[in-house]
């Protein structure tokens, strides 16, 4: 297996240190092959800018490819479709499938938080999309939602197969405390209510600090913000000027040391802006959640809060809902036996359901299927007619 990446340097737009953004470099990561491109680096805000990264890793991942040895299947996911795309040149030109990966609806996802507004750029990036559907030889979305989405759309549902995200359970293994982080951010005996991950356009993350404001009164309850996104100096901004001392914002930690913060953390949340499409997504860090045992305060609608009442883990809010997730935070604060009930539940829902590695192997092989189905395809073409 052979990965074309580009230098991580996700979401600052900062190459990570022990890496450098050249044209080619190669390295072995757990016996993957991986090969890394030029892109355009720039910081995960600002849609022209974004685009242009997303050309550029198109553009250089198409060349190099030319110079890799052929591939049975090209595989390519699309946070968003210019990534994705990568896998139509690659697959056209080596005569191989294309499976295409759709982690998030393109162009919808930018028209509902109003990055762009231009019909003619939506009509545009519309015709992409459709493009890509009907060319690849096999679609996998991430949700149930996005695959109906896509049905809507004409696309034949034999071509479309749900792979959903998971977790890692060993990674995401569930700590007892974190004694020496809370002491060190002055949390100890505190009730942490936590949000990990990106502070975008889609999350709407005022919705914690009108919160905060209102529960300001109860020393002992916390909201601890970790991560960074285009809208976090705004957040920042907005907080300091509320004079809300019952938040605390970090930024992006590594990796290795979340699990410390899991441990310190009571609650989690996760939460987007109301909109009709975000009832489609399932954000990946339900399941980080749910695995750490951590119970989910969730202001999002539709396929998530199905997943989330299922798993009988936490406790649906309206998005937006300033009232609710206030209401939400004082009555588990309150009640430490459901908290511990609710976060049980929730790991051995996602222990049954969402083990990365079963997805994984699901994944794999229907991958394998579009390979046998390609080859038995080219041998029949191969014989000569009677």
């Amino acid at each position: 297996m052979t990965i074309v990446t580009c230098a991580p340097n996700h979401p600052q737009g900062r190459v990570y240190k022990g890496y450098r953004n050249r044209i080619y470099q190669r390295e072995a990561k757990d016996g993957i092959n991986v090969v890394r491109v030029w892109t355009f680096v720039t910081a995960n805000e600002g849609f022209f800018k974004r685009t242009l990264n997303y050309i550029s890793y198109m553009c250089s991942a198409v060349v190099l490819s030319l110079f890799l040895p052929k591939a049975d299947v090209v595989f390519s996911t699309s946070p968003q479709f210019f990534n994705g795309l990568a896998g139509y040149f690659v697959g056209k030109m080596r005569k191989i499938p294309w499976v295409l990966e759709i982690r998030d609806l393109w162009p919808e996802s930018i028209v509902a938080v109003g990055a762009i507004k231009s019909q003619a750029v939506i009509k545009t990036l519309e015709w992409i999309e459709q493009f890509a559907y009907r060319n690849a030889a096999l679609i996998v979305p991430v949700t149930d939602s996005f695959k109906t989405y896509m049905i809507g759309k004409g696309i034949e549902a034999n071509k479309i197969t749900v792979v959903k995200n998971g977790v890692d359970l060993a990674q995401y293994c569930p700590v007892e405390g974190a004694p020496v982080l809370a002491e060190e951010l002055g949390l100890t005996g505190k009730f942490v209510v936590s949000y990990f991950g990106t502070h975008g356009m889609a999350h709407h993350l005022e919705t914690i600090l009108k919160a905060a404001r209102q529960l300001s009164r109860f020393p002992n309850i916390v909201f601890l913000m970790v991560g960074d996104g285009a809208e976090r100096q705004v957040l920042v901004q907005m907080r300091d000027a509320m004079g809300l001392k019952n938040v605390m914002m970090l930024d992006q930690q590594p990796k290795s040391r979340m699990p410390e913060f899991w441990a310190l953390s009571n609650i989690s949340l996760v939460l987007l802006k109301r909109s009709d499409l975000f009832k489609t997504v399932i954000p990946s860090k339900i399941f980080e959640s749910l695995a750490m045992t951590k119970p989910i305060v969730l202001g999002v609608e539709g396929e998530s809060a199905d997943l989330l009442q299922t798993a009988q883990a936490g406790i649906c809010i309206e998005p937006e809902n300033v009232d609710q997730l206030v209401a939400c935070v004082l009555e588990l604060s309150r009640d430490t036996e459901r908290c511990q009930r609710l976060g049980r539940n929730g790991r051995k829902f996602v222990m049954e359901h969402f083990d990365r590695i079963v997805l994984a192997r699901k994944l794999a092989s229907e991958v394998e299927m579009v390979h046998r189905r390609s080859a038995f395809e080219t041998a029949e073409m191969s014989i000569p007619a009677q």
